[in-house]
């Protein structure tokens, strides 16, 4: 699956499968590493999704006012 194509949910979804597998910890430590770095991008991915979307709200309401929540995942 290519990050730059997917979903914000995809993503996710994606970004919790890692989770569980390094939870697991029954994985080498070089494909641990690997889902490691994976997951680290898609994090990076998922807040410039959020950026966007942030931006977006921005220019639909008119002003900057819902930016601090959604910086603190409140939104």
């Amino acid at each position: 699956m290519s990050v730059k194509s997917s979903t914000y949910e995809e993503n996710i979804r994606r970004l919790e499968d890692i989770v569980h597998l390094l939870e697991k910890g029954d994985i080498s430590l070089e494909d641990g590493l690997t889902a490691f770095e994976e997951g680290v991008g898609l994090i990076k991915v998922c807040q410039q999704q959020l950026e966007r979307v942030s931006q977006r709200i921005q220019v639909v309401t008119g002003n900057g006012e819902l930016a601090p929540l959604v910086n603190q995942g409140e939104v």
